[in-house]
């Protein structure tokens, strides 16, 4: 177990999760010390560092995005004294800082917590219920439902419509938004059918912040109305879901008008050509030789029986029609059987063919 004790708080490492405690003296901020212990989770961590300097360091962490629901509704506009996740570390204590960072990045790694942004939050958020004190009033949640109340710097037009709830469904998002010198801040709720872009003075939705030293609670309520809500992956996700089914349905619909008259068209340029080709060969052939070419190729892709010397050999003797019409010659018969034996001398024929042929030959004479 690492531990680091300041006066700006204490941080303590188990190896399974961090506890970031405040301290208790006036040095820490109202949030801090609002917000109380903190435990940190080691699969919410994407970091940790450590910035020396010459008279104090700080220690910082960095979550994985979508982690915290704090650093989600502040949007990393919290000043330093109320981040809750930088510690500030006395010049006496750097190397007990950086033993602790050494820790918790070895616990990272044999962990293997990636740093990619999570799909839900790995913290709960601030405690209920929260009621906090703003610029023109002030605002409350019980974990169902936001309450608004004006108070006398309230602008008329404001304050008019009276105190306003709004159910915790009926809220979209949240947004958190500190003043900055002569600027004036908001705790803004959106809701649906509310306009967009009305400033804070007059959005009955929202509440002023002009830095006072408890607006920084609001990032309290802020980040608990924002831990109920759904989470920020599940809202980037639904409009990609919606998507599917159309972008499903244009393959089955889209193609079939652009692209069912083409190949109609080629079908019926195809079907007008072939009736001439095939009407040709029907009127001068018939229907019966305009079937025979289709039979025709087998005996031509089948070439070895023609191939086959032995059978020709023993043919010419057996089919010879020319010397019986001319008298059956004797001379002619007579080289037949000289042909005949040297066929047989050269393995052309076997003694069987031979045979055969000779008494073929021999019966003609």
């Amino acid at each position: 177990m690492a531990e680091i004790i300041q006066t700006d708080g204490v941080w303590a490492f188990d190896q399974d999760a961090l506890r970031l405690t405040p301290g208790r003296d006036g040095n820490a901020s109202v949030l801090r010390r609002t917000l109380g212990e903190l435990v940190v989770p080691l699969g919410a961590l994407a970091g940790i560092s450590f910035e020396r300097g010459r008279r104090r360091g700080r220690l910082r962490l960095r979550l994985r995005d979508g982690a915290d629901p704090l650093l989600h509704a502040t949007g990393g506009r919290l000043a330093e004294p109320h981040d809750p996740y930088r510690l500030t570390v006395e010049s006496e204590r750097h190397g007990v800082a950086e033993y602790f960072t050494d820790e918790v990045r070895e616990a990272l790694l044999l962990a293997r917590v990636p740093s990619t942004p999570v799909r839900e939050y790995l913290l709960p958020g601030p405690p209920l219920p929260l009621s906090v004190s703003a610029g023109d009033g002030t605002a409350s949640f019980d974990g169902a439902r936001v309450r608004l109340e004006w108070n006398w710097k309230t602008e008329a037009a404001k304050a008019a419509a009276g105190p306003r709830t709004l159910a915790l469904a009926d809220i979209l998002g949240v947004e958190w938004r500190p003043s900055a010198g002569l600027e004036r801040g908001c705790l803004r709720f959106r809701v649906a059918g509310a306009p967009a872009g009305a400033r804070a003075t007059y959005d009955p939705n929202a509440v002023e912040l002009w830095g006072f030293r408890r607006d920084p609670l609001t990032a309290l309520l802020a980040a608990a109305v924002q831990a109920r809500l759904p989470h920020p992956s599940a809202a980037a996700v639904a409009p990609e879901t919606a998507r599917e089914p159309e972008t499903a349905r244009r393959p089955e619909t889209a193609p079939d008008p652009e692209t069912a008259p083409e190949p109609k068209a080629s079908q019926r340029q195809e079907r007008a050509r072939r009736p001439e080709t095939v009407r040709e060969p029907k009127t001068s052939q018939g229907p019966e030789t305009a079937r025979r070419p289709e039979a025709a190729p087998e005996p031509e892709a089948a070439p070895e029986p023609e191939a086959a010397p032995e059978p020709e050999a023993v043919r010419e003797p057996e089919a010879a029609p020319e010397p019986e019409a001319a008298g059956a010659d004797h001379d002619v018969l007579l080289r037949r059987l000289r042909r005949l034996g040297e066929l047989r001398r050269e393995g052309v024929l076997t003694d069987e063919e031979f045979a055969t042929a000779k008494q073929a030959v021999l019966r003609r004479m």
